[in-house]
Formats: structure tokens, C-alpha cells, sequence
């Protein structure tokens, strides 16, 4: 990359210095005071001696010390054949440096350059490929036109070489020749169609950089190769990463339908979780409209582990493919990812808050738990404050907008300016969004008009004028206390809106807006044009509407602005003029000027300066910018119907067939079709110590084969379904070990990548649970698969050929073979596998899969750990009446237990009672309308209820640690009733065993924003442990701490959704009161609990 540098630096300057140099040096004599100049010819004279030295070290050292110069901007021109006679030199080093100073000068010595290109096409064979790489690289540099050809043959070469390093630079090769002649592109792209096919991680980036440089509009060049991109993108350096996600975004939105349609994020996201059961008894109902296309879903999950990637921009794009691509249920793992980049320096964070201010308008749940992530420091920058205030601005609601304008109270403070005046428009944009807290917002505005920055005053003026806007009548007195101001304030923005604002109420101040006309007619001509505008506009006003006072006032002003040096201010005169003030000349338009001054006005729309930019792709240029740059490529809307997804299929069955020996089966042929002969050796002697490779590896060298094998079958149009029965029938046949007769065309039923993973589950799953016959069934079970080590492990070939042809035949005739058990959606990153069977992680480390499990900002402790419930309440409450419920009645319950079907869920127990004479059919949930994030997990349907009978069912749902509302349709075999359940924010929690130690520590974590506490008031005998105890464990779902102290009273507990501790306090202090106190970082919750609480623990 230093050659490239270099030979850029040429065009932005460095010529420029050089010529200086050389004029300097023929205009200041070698004798004068400059020596340094003559020095400077001597040293090349002794550059020149050592370059023709028979000594390498003497070399080296000359090429060094030119290097150097080049570097600081002189030139070394002059030296050019002194250099070019070392480019043949066998010392690598020298020859290095020696292609470093070739691409910086060989322009401007076009003939000498042309010289060398001999020994560049020699290099081009030469064996070390660090060699044949470089001089690609210089050859590509010599930006000369006349050694094009020269150039494509080169490349073409290189394209084929077999260390994939010089493949690597013929790939950076062709976005350079490109740009050199344009009109080589279409022998380019048959380049670039070669080197995709590449499956060498060093290659992958490289290409699909020249791909979007050359020919990005050729779509279809891609689709042989997504799926081996998609699983090779871990391995890939970041660089490459960051290139190939960007372009998987734009494929991904021609190809795929989009998931948003009908909301189907939260039910997806349900399907991909729940078990197998349930996912066959929906695909039953056949109420999901939507399905995932596999490899879209392969796309999702293979950038998700990037997530945790030390490189900002490859976290950045990941963000803004899930951003665009991916269910908006599922979007939300981005969240805590980006946040993590905000510990970066200040350039990184000025980007990544940009992109999350557009995705908080949108979204505003994904980033609400991470609220103080945004809070201002005083050692930001004006930018990244500005940023962080727009995003806090954004996730403003009426849950935690308290805590919001307490930090902006502070920031109003703040002794840069900028970031004041911002704050101040921030409030009211708050109290815009939010009509609860308008009043206060309106009221601590008008406490600032006192302040004595005159910034800040004249800021609070103009949003104080906005506000006013809405609601006009009712805020009198404050058009008069701004009136005073008039005096004070200086900031011309400030005194125009303040006479606006007076103009526009001039019928609600009738005393005070002509005088205020007065004052102003008096400092006219020393007023901002700003000013003068709205002096006449008021003038105006005020003589239609109290033209008695006003009127020789008005005209008086007139006079002013008509000899007025600004053109804007005569012209405004004139026209008001014969607008008001009635004569011969007068037309039809003065009889309404009342009409047209003082109409109503529609209130500002006070917006995110950030809403316009989702139209661009997140994390690009152009968003940052917030207009298109050159090269942008803009992504394409969703495709109504998705294209054909046979596109993606390899065919190369076929191919197999003409090669195979005479009496051999398909069994051999997956690893020849994957593999080259070398890579096919290697992997053979390597597969006895498969056990020692990585498991994140293992797993995407294996779906990168099965993608390339598994999927390219004759029958590439059979439906995903098909072949995940396929697959199940399979393993059953191999675990009952039924001999069938074997089939050619083994791998029929496998054409998607989604079979290919169900397969690769399968295939671990058959490997733990085998016995004597291990290495045969493990053959057996990778026969379609890429991976050769289990062949090289089998004890006898004829078995595992038979035992292939046995599982192959059975999906041909079981028509009666069980429906789908295992889909790519089945297959969730951090489930581990249910059989109770240890079995390898299929894709990621435990390490790896608690990092992204999910980003909890609570620090925990290993001795924290639930304990049982102190207390169940038996309160029940209504679901559904039975007057609505047609004779149905249903009440819910919260049995304080761990939830069965997921940790993150709340159980909920439902209670079904039938009071009619009559039996009720199918009682089961129907649809249902969630709020983002929320999920939930059904009972199984109840086929009948007796009359007269009740039956009590379970359900588990994620409220996300709000108490929002969960919606739903409770539905019989003739009707469907809405109804509604509502968690107590004391449900959301899970009691905690813990020390005292622990708790104070843990405490001393949760301070300053992290605590809210109240003052309790109650009788003396309210205030004993037990009654404590008693009132506390009734209204939360809390574990009490051993305290050893009579007048403290501890408990814990930690929400359900995201495990973050909630620490409660009960201090008695003298008297009857007693100190309630919370800590926990949910302050949302916190504050709803304590309000819950301090009148439980008031009344006797």
C-alpha cells in the first residue's frame, strides 16, 4: 500500500514541491549561505556511487535514504537510472524500495519506466510470490496508457496464480486499470467473474471491492457465489468484511422480499425460537403469511457474530445491514453493539451517532435501555454533544422525560455557547413532543429569560416564540414580561421574534404594543436589518388594529424604511404602504390586508434534522453528508415477488458424472467437487485432528461446502420443505439401521442452504449419539458434505457407500415421513442443542455466544442468584368477563416462578372457567398486537371445556421489562374476544439470595441518576420487620437481604428481561418516617416501583 501512497501523493503536491526544489536549487549558488542545497547535490552524487556499489548493504542503505527524501517532498528525479538498473537485483529488500520509487516517478519519466517493463513481466514468473505480487502492483501503477495491454495480460495471469496473495493484488490490479482506460471493462469483468469463484478468504474482499468499483449494476454475478460470501465473510480480514456486507445489503434488497410487510418481525422472530413442536403445529394452521427465504435468513445469522468485531466500521456495517435488511424484531440486537463504539474516539463516535439519531426517529425501543449511554460529557467535543442531545431528543417520552430535563437544566449551564443554545432548543422540541410537560417546559424557558448570557436569553426567546405559536391565548402575561426585555436584549434574532411575537397578540397587550412601536421608531436606523423587518410589520398591525394611537407612528416608520440603504427593507415599505394606507392608486388587494396581516399562522413544526437522511444506506458517505456523493449506490426498494431463488444454486452434479471412474458411487464425489486436488490433500492428512479445530471455523467450512455441494442438485427447484423432510428421513433411517436399496442421485432432495445446515445439526447430532458403528455412520452422515475427514477416519469404504445409499432412498418413498423438524430458522445462534446428549456448539464458542447473548450494562456478581418467591400473592385479575366472553371467563395470575419457556419471560397463569349449560370448543389465542420487543408464548389450544368446568393453563411472555400491554385475541371455535394483559411493574422481577456485603457493593454501583427515594410517613407499628416484609413482597416479586442493622430493612431482585439488579431500601429513621430508597439502572422501573410502594408502606 505504501507504493499506492506514493504514487498518489505525486498528483496532490508533491510535484508541486519538487519543481520548487529544483528551482531553488538552480537559483541559490552552491557557495552561498544556503550550503544546505550543496550539500544536498553532493549526497546524491554519493547516492548515485553507493546504487552502483557491488555491495547489497550499500544499496539498501542508498534506496533507504531515497525513500526518505521522497517522503519529505524533495526530488529524486534525477536518480531514476541509477534505480532502474537495480530493479533487477536479487536482494528482495532493495528490490522493494526499488519498486516503491519506480511508481512514484515513473510518470514523469515515461521512456525510462518502459525500460524496466521487461523485467517487470519477468518478475510476473518469478517463484517467491511476494515477488510476483509486486511487481503486479508496480506494473498496475505505472499509470501510462500505452502498456494497457501489457497490463490485462498481467492480470489475467495473476487471476489464475496459486498463491492467492497474487490473487489477491490482480484483484486490486483491476479497480487501478479501470480507472486507467475504461473501456477494458468487459474483459475486466470476466476477471472479476474468475476471481469470485475464489475460495480463499484473502481473495473474497478484494474482489468485491473491483466488483463495485467495475461493474456493480452486474447483479447476477453474484448469485452463484452468495452463499460461499456469506459463509467465508467471518474469516475474511475486516477491510474485506466491511466491502462484502455493503454489497450483500444491495443483493439482499433485490432478491429477497421484504420482511416488514403486515408486521411479521415479532411472529418471525417467535418462529425462529419456539421448539419444533409448536413451529410444525403453525406451519399446520398455515397462518403465517410470510417466510424467510433461507438465505436471506443465512445472511442474518452469519453477520451476527461480526457484532463483537474489534473494528468499528465492520460493527457499522453489520448495524446498517440489520438496519435494512432484517426483521424489525430482530434489529434491536444492533443496539448494544453500537454503543459499545461510543468508548471510541471522537471521530467514530461523531459517525455512529449520526446513524443512531436517524435509527431513534424510526425506532425509538432499541436504544431506549442504553438512555445514559447519551448523556453529555464535559470533555465532548460541540459536535458529538450536539449529536447526543438530538438522540436524547429523540428518545424522549413521558417515562423518563423528568430525568431528561433535569440533565438539560445542566447543560443550559454549560460555558460553550453552542451546545447551550442547542439545549434550549432541545426543551422545546420536548415540549412539542410531549404535550404533558409544554407548561413546565414553557415556564423554566421563561426562568431563563432572567439569565445573564445573552445567548442563552436570546435562544430561550426565540423557542419561548414557538411555543407560543400553539397556543396563543392562553400566555398573556408572558408576551408582556418578554416586552420588557426589549431594553436588554441585543441579539437581533431575539428582539425580531420578541416584536413578532407582540405584532401577532397586539389585540391581547393593547397598552403595551404601541409603546413598545415607539421605543422603536426611536432606534430605527441603528436596528439589524433582522429588526427593521419586524418593526414594520408591527407598525402594520397595529394600524389596523388601533390605527387611533398608532397611525402617525406607523407613517412616521414608513417614511424611515422607504430611504432605507437596504433594498429589502425599501421594498417591504413600499408594499405596505399601499397595502394599509388606502388612496386613487389602491387596488382591490388593501381591503383585505387585515385579512393578510394578521391571519393565523400555522405553528412551527419544530423536526430531527436527521428525519431526511433514512433515505440514504446507513453508515455511507452520503448519509454523513446528508447528499449524495460520487459512487453512492442507492439501494433498491423490496422486489413485490421475489426472483427466482434457483439462481443461487451451483450446478455441478453433472460435471461429477463425467469424471467418475467406471463402478465408483457419489460417495467420493462431494469432497472433489469442493476442494482442489492440493487443498483436497491437505484437508484428507489433516482430518484425524478435526477435533482440534475451532468450532466457529468448523461450522462455516462445513456450510460453505454443504452451500457448494448440498445445494447444487439436479433438482433445483424442490422446496425447502421437501428437503427438510429429506433430511429427517434420513436420520431416522440411519438410527433404525433399515437396509434399502441405494440410489445414484443420492442428493436430489438438497437444494438450499437451509437443508444444508438442517443437515449439518443432523450430522453432529448422529456423531455424539453413535456407538461401535461411529466412523461408519459419521461417513455416512457427511457424505454431501465437503468434509473429507470423515472419510479418511472410516475403517471400510464399502460400508459407509452402503450406508449412504440406505438414508438416501428413504425420502423417495416415505410419503408418509414426518413433517419439517429442523429449518434454518429452527437453527438459533444461542440455543444450545436439547438432547441431553454433550454436544459440540454448532457454530459459536460459549464464550463467543454469552458475548451476544445480549449487552447488559448491570454488572453482576457469581454470588447472586435466584432464590424463591418470599410471597405469592393469591390476587387474581380480570381477562375477560363472562358477559363479553359469551358465558367464557377468564382471569390471570402472576405464580412468581421462573418462566419455562424462556428465561426472558414472564409466567403467567390463565385461569379458563365455562358458565354455560353448554360444551366450549377450540379455545385457543388468535391474533395478537404486541408492542416492539414484546413476545410470547402460547398455551397449546384446549380441544373442549365442560360446562360448568375450569381448567388453568400457563403462558410465558417477554414484556421487556416495561409494563406495557400486552394485546391478544382469546378465541373459541365460533368467536374471538380482545383482551388484554398488563403486568404490575412487581411482576417484572426475580427475587435474589444475596449477602449484605454483596448488596452494599452492589449499592454503591447504583448511585446519583441510578437512585430515586421518598420520604414515607406511617404509625410506629406499621414500621415493624414483619410488617415491612409483609407490605414489601406483596407489591414486588422481591428476596429479602440479612441485614444487621434493626433500622434497615434490604431487598433484591432483578428484572426478568435483562437480569438488572433492583435494589430496595427501607431506612426507619426518628419518629414515624421512614427513608424508601431504589437502585437500579432501570429508572423507569425504579420510579414506577417506588411509587407503587410509598403508599403501601403509608397506610396502617
Amino acid at each position: 500500500m505504501a507504493s499506492n501512497s506514493l504514487a498518489y501523493n505525486e498528483q496532490s503536491g508533491g510535484g508541486e514541491a519538487a519543481e520548487l526544489g529544483q528551482e531553488a536549487t538552480s537559483t541559490i549558488s552552491p557557495s552561498g549561505a544556503f550550503g544546505l542545497f550543496s550539500s544536498d547535490l553532493k549526497k546524491n552524487e554519493d547516492l548515485k556511487q553507493m546504487l552502483e556499489s557491488n555491495k547489497d548493504s550499500a544499496k539498501l542503505d542508498a534506496m533507504k535514504r531515497i525513500v526518505g527524501m521522497i517522503a519529505k517532498g524533495k526530488n529524486a528525479s534525477e536518480l531514476f537510472p541509477a534505480v532502474v538498473k537495480n530493479v533487477a537485483s536479487k536482494n528482495i529488500e532493495i528490490k522493494k524500495l526499488v519498486y516503491v520509487y519506480l511508481v512514484r516517478y515513473a510518470e514523469e519519466q515515461q521512456d525510462l519506466a518502459l525500460l524496466s517493463i521487461s523485467t517487470f513481466q519477468r518478475a510476473l514468473k518469478d517463484p517467491n510470490q511476494l515477488i510476483r505480487a509486486s511487481a503486479l502492483r508496480v506494473l498496475s501503477s505505472i499509470r501510462v496508457p500505452i502498456i494497457v495491454p501489457i497490463m490485462m495480460l498481467a492480470i489475467k495471469e495473476a487471476s489464475a496464480d496459486l498463491s492467492p496473495y497474487v490473487r489477491k493484488n490482480a484483484a486490486h490490479a483491476i479497480q487501478k486499470l479501470y480507472s486507467l482506460d475504461p473501456e477494458q471493462k468487459e474483459m475486466l469483468i470476466e476477471v472479476i467473474e474468475k476471481l469470485l469463484r475464489d475460495k480463499s478468504t484473502l481473495v473474497a474482499g478484494s474482489v468485491v471491492m473491483a466488483f463495485e468499483e467495475v461493474c456493480p449494476e452486474r447483479i447476477d454475478l453474484i448469485h452463484k457465489n452468495y452463499r460461499k460470501l456469506c459463509n467465508l465473510l467471518v474469516d475474511v480480514e475486516e477491510w474485506g468484511q466491511v466491502v462484502i456486507i455493503h454489497m450483500l445489503t444491495r443483493y439482499a434488497r433485490t432478491q429477497f422480499v421484504s420482511p416488514w410487510k403486515e408486521d411479521d418481525g415479532p411472529e418471525d422472530s417467535e418462529k425462529f425460537y419456539d421448539s419444533d413442536d409448536e413451529h410444525k403445529e403453525g406451519a399446520g394452521k398455515g397462518k403465517k403469511a410470510y417466510a424467510m427465504d433461507p438465505d436471506h435468513r443465512l445472511l442474518i445469522r452469519n453477520t451476527k457474530p461480526l457484532l463483537q468485531s474489534r473494528n468499528a466500521a465492520v460493527v457499522m456495517a453489520v448495524a446498517q445491514l440489520y438496519w435494512h435488511i432484517s426483521p424489525k424484531a430482530e434489529a434491536g440486537v444492533i443496539s448494544k453493539s453500537l454503543v459499545r463504539l461510543l468508548r471510541s474516539n471522537r471521530e467514530v463516535q461523531y459517525i455512529v451517532l449520526q446513524n443512531i439519531a436517524t435509527m431513534s426517529i424510526q425506532r425509538k425501543g432499541m436504544f431506549e435501555p442504553y438512555l445514559k449511554s447519551f448523556y453529555v460529557r464535559s470533555t465532548d467535543p460541540t459536535m458529538i454533544k450536539t449529536l447526543k442531545l438530538e438522540i436524547l431528543t429523540n428518545l424522549a417520552n413521558e417515562a423518563n422525560i423528568s430525568t431528561l430535563l433535569r440533565e438539560f437544566q445542566t447543560y443550559v449551564k454549560s460555558q460553550d455557547k453552542q451546545f447551550a443554545a442547542a439545549t434550549i432548543q432541545t426543551v422545546g422540541r420536548c415540549a412539542t413532543s410531549i404535550s404533558e410537560v409544554a407548561d413546565s417546559c414553557l415556564n423554566g424557558l421563561v426562568c431563563l429569560l432572567s439569565s445573564r448570557d445573552e445567548i442563552v436569553v436570546a435562544e430561550s426567546v426565540v423557542v419561548i416564540k414557538k411555543l407560543l405559536q400553539m397556543q396563543p391565548a392562553q400566555h398573556g402575561g408572558i408576551v408582556q414580561h418578554m416586552a420588557k426585555l426589549l431594553d436588554s436584549i441585543t441579539v437581533p434574532v431575539a428582539r425580531a421574534s420578541i416584536l413578532w411575537l407582540i405584532g401577532e397578540n397586539c389585540e391581547r397587550v393593547p397598552k403595551i404594543a404601541p409603546d413598545v412601536l415607539r421605543k422603536m421608531a426611536k432606534s430605527f436606523t441603528t436596528e439589524d436589518d433582522l429588526v427593521k423587518l419586524q418593526i414594520l410589520n408591527l407598525g402594520a398591525k397595529l394600524y389596523l388594529t388601533n390605527s387611533k394611537q398608532t397611525k402617525l407612528l406607523t407613517q412616521y416608520i414608513l417614511n424611515l424604511g422607504k430611504y432605507d440603504q437596504n433594498y429589502d427593507i425599501r421594498d417591504r415599505t413600499r408594499f405596505i404602504r399601499q397595502l394599509i394606507v388606502p388612496n386613487e392608486k389602491s387596488g382591490a388587494l388593501s381591503k383585505y390586508a387585515k385579512k393578510i396581516f394578521l391571519a393565523q399562522k400555522p405553528a412551527p413544526l419544530l423536526e430531527s434534522p436527521f428525519k431526511d437522511r433514512d433515505h440514504f444506506q446507513l453508515g455511507t458517505l452520503s448519509h454523513t453528508l446528508n447528499t449524495k456523493a460520487t459512487g453512492y449506490l442507492e439501494l433498491s426498494n423490496w422486489p413485490e415477488v421475489a426472483p427466482d431463488p434457483s439462481v443461487r444454486n451451483v450446478e455441478i452434479i453433472e460435471l461429477a458424472k463425467e469424471w467418475t471412474p467406471a463402478g465408483k458411487t457419489k460417495k467420493e464425489n462431494p469432497a472433489k467437487k469442493f476442494y482442489s486436488e492440493s487443498e483436497e490433500e491437505e484437508d484428507s492428512s489433516d482430518s484425524s485432528e478435526d477435533s482440534g479445530k475451532s468450532q466457529t471455523l468448523h461450522a462455516v467450512e462445513s456450510a460453505d461446502s454443504e452451500s457448494e455441494s448440498g445445494s447444487e442438485s439436479e433438482e433445483a427447484g424442490d422446496s425447502s420443505e421437501d428437503s427438510g423432510q429429506s433430511s429427517s428421513s434420513e436420520q431416522e433411517g440411519e438410527r433404525a439401521g433399515q437396509p434399502q436399496a441405494g440410489s445414484r442421485t443420492a442428493r436430489k432432495g438438497f437444494s438450499t442452504k437451509a437443508d444444508s445446515d438442517s443437515e449439518d445439526e443432523e450430522k453432529e447430532n448422529e456423531k455424539s449419539n453413535s456407538s461401535d458403528s461411529s466412523s461408519a455412520n459419521s461417513s455416512s452422515a457427511e457424505g454431501s458434505s465437503s468434509d473429507s475427514e470423515s472419510e479418511s477416519e472410516c475403517d471400510s469404504g464399502s460400508e459407509s457407500r452402503r450406508a449412504t445409499k440406505v438414508r438416501v432412498r428413504r425420502p423417495k418413498q416415505g410419503g408418509s415421513a414426518l413433517p419439517k423438524d429442523v429449518s434454518l430458522l429452527d437453527l438459533d445462534d444461542f440455543n444450545s442443542v436439547s438432547t441431553p446428549v454433550v454436544l459440540p456448539t454448532p457454530v459459536l464458542s460459549p464464550s463467543l455466544r454469552a458475548d451476544l447473548e445480549g449487552l447488559n450494562l448491570s454488572t453482576s456478581s457469581s454470588v447472586i442468584n435466584v432464590s424463591s418467591p418470599v410471597f405469592v400473592p393469591v390476587k387474581t385479575h380480570m381477562l375477560l368477563h363472562r358477559m363479553s366472553g359469551k358465558g367464557l371467563a377468564a382471569h390471570y395470575s402472576f405464580p412468581r416462578q421462573p418462566c419455562l419457556f424462556g428465561a426472558k419471560m414472564v409466567s403467567v397463569q390463565i385461569t379458563l372457567d365455562n358458565t354455560t349449560d353448554q360444551k366450549i370448543e377450540n379455545i385457543h389465542i388468535g391474533e395478537r398486537n404486541l408492542p416492539a420487543g414484546v413476545q410470547m408464548h402460547v398455551f397449546n389450544p384446549i380441544a373442549s371445556l365442560e360446562p360448568q368446568g375450569s381448567v388453568t393453563v400457563s403462558m410465558g411472555i417477554d414484556f421487556c421489562d416495561s409494563t406495557h400491554t400486552a394485546s391478544f385475541q382469546l378465541c373459541t371455535k365460533d368467536d374471538c374476544f380482545s383482551v388484554n394483559i398488563q403486568p404490575p411493574v412487581g411482576e417484572l422481577l426475580l427475587p435474589v439470595a444475596m449477602s449484605e456485603k454483596d448488596f452494599k457493593k452492589e449499592q454503591g454501583l447504583l448511585t446519583g441518576m441510578n437512585e430515586t427515594s421518598a420520604l414515607v410517613v406511617a404509625a410506629p407499628q406499621n414500621f415493624t420487620p414483619s410488617v415491612i416484609l409483609q407490605k414489601v413482597v406483596n407489591v414486588a416479586n422481591v428476596g429479602a437481604v440479612p441485614s444487621g442493622q434493626d433500622h434497615l430493612h434490604r431487598f433484591a431482585a432483578k428484572t426478568v428481561h435483562s437480569g438488572s439488579l433492583m435494589l430496595v431500601t427501607v431506612e426507619l429513621k426518628e419518629g414515624s418516617t421512614a427513608q424508601l430508597i431504589i437502585n437500579t439502572e432501570k429508572t423507569v422501573i425504579g420510579s414506577v416501583l417506588l411509587r407503587e410502594l410509598k403508599p403501601v408502606l403509608s397506610q396502617g
